[in-house]
């Protein structure tokens, strides 16, 4: 019997296992380390599918019910009701979180090549802002669904902490440091107190001096590249016969991941065959006729992420839509990202200036800026929160490991 460490994502999830004297990730979907937390309950197949797998069969189409960011309805009302997963069969949403952390259970008991009875979850400062009641509720509805796949021992720790734990190793002295997770849903900011006389100390609540976030993260920043770069191609904010913008209803629809699949139903398809009077330019509107009729939504959001990607430390990069039509490429770099997504950028400083501000920690004071998450990979994003606090010290961690990381940490300690 072993121990493990979990981090189970709102984007991502990855667990980390003793190794030697240290702790290693587990391959948890093939050779990768990180898993999509995702879960897709597929009834054309009769299958229940994982992170990348259940991405790729939602995608094609099949008929079934995706979740994705199941960790945010924990301590909510919905928490305790059940889903219908479109077969005329119902689940609560708890065991849908139990079964995803089973998933990721046995992946790293295959790597461990032993059982695990122990574990550390990380959590969120808070899973439901301003109600300590519900929050409180969140954490035994995760520890419960944990104990409820064989973990007989569960520890928490937050994941700010977890992710500062590898600078803190490092320090010498005591400092605060501003932890800025930034994946693809949300921009995370805690300001901590690290040391190494803080290392040891198993409870580490009171050295979070301040939390604070926005729902604004690495999605948004793909719609804006859709939107700005690829969805012009298509008649996006072309202009009607009489002067009037075209509807864009169906662009912001195309351009928003969980909306994609509601354009392609023969309602939406005939409504779009309607508009063809409309178009100025009849390649747009034909474009965006073939992206519907072959269910290119996903594909053309997945060029937009790849554009954002090929650009994020300040290149330059081609979109290639051969797929929607022979020979047509985009050029984008990374000035036209910076602009299209300023209004973005904006408000994740502005979480971050206001964490420092709860605290009522003047800005001078913060020692170091860590960065974690996938989305602090952008260039301008990064460069933009440091310039906020130019007196503290830029540091990167694993973008998409680093709470796992530092989670096992914490477990070692524990268990080890």
């Amino acid at each position: 019997m072993t121990y493990c460490a979990i981090d189970f994502g709102t984007s991502n999830s990855a667990v980390a296992l003793p190794h030697g004297n240290g702790m290693r990730l587990a391959p948890v979907e093939g050779d990768h380390l990180t898993l999509p937390t995702a879960i897709f309950f597929n009834s054309d197949e009769q299958t229940l599918e994982y992170g990348r797998a259940a991405l790729a069969s939602y995608i094609d189409g099949f008929d079934g019910r995706l979740m994705r960011s199941m960790k945010s309805i924990l301590g909510s009302p919905l928490a305790e009701t059940t889903t219908d997963l479109g077969d005329g069969s119902a689940i609560a949403y708890t065991e849908i979180i139990a079964r995803f952390l089973r998933h990721l259970k046995q992946k790293a008991e295959t790597c461990a090549g032993a059982p695990i009875g122990r574990a550390v979850l990380g959590r969120p400062v808070f899973f439901v802002d301003d109600d300590p009641r519900a929050d409180r509720l969140a954490e035994q509805q995760l520890e419960a669904a944990a104990r409820a796949v064989g973990l007989a021992d569960v520890h928490f720790q937050y994941e700010p902490i977890a992710a500062a734990f590898d600078y803190e190793s490092r320090q010498t002295d005591e400092r605060l440091v501003l932890v800025a997770d930034i994946g693809g849903g949300t921009s995370d900011f805690s300001l901590v107190r690290v040391g190494p006389a803080r290392m040891q100390r198993l409870e580490r609540k009171d050295d979070v001096l301040a939390h604070h976030g926005v729902h604004v993260a690495g999605t948004d920043y793909d719609r804006r590249v859709e939107l700005a770069a690829i969805l012009p191609a298509f008649g996006y904010r072309s202009l009607d016969p009489e002067g009037r913008e075209l509807p864009n209803r169906i662009y912001f629809d195309l351009a928003t991941w969980h909306l994609i699949n509601t354009v392609y139903t023969p309602k939406r398809l005939g409504e779009l065959k309607l508009m063809r009077h409309l178009y100025r330019d009849a390649r747009h509107f034909e474009r965006l006729v073939r992206v519907v009729e072959r269910r290119l939504g996903h594909a053309l959001a997945a060029r937009a992420e790849e554009a954002k990607i090929g650009v994020a430390a300040g290149g330059e990069t081609m979109i290639d839509l051969n797929d929607v039509e022979e020979d047509l490429q985009i050029a984008f770099d990374a000035n036209l990202l910076i602009d299209a997504s300023r209004d973005d950028t904006a408000r994740i400083v502005e979480a971050a200036r206001e964490t420092v501000r709860l605290a009522g920690v003047a800005p001078r004071d913060v020692g170091a800026l860590y960065f974690t998450g996938g989305s602090t990979g952008l260039a301008f994003l990064s460069g933009a929160l440091a310039a906020a606090f130019a007196d503290a010290q830029p540091v990167f961690g694993d973008r998409l490991a680093s709470v796992a990381t530092g989670l096992g940490i914490h477990a070692q300690r524990l268990f080890g």
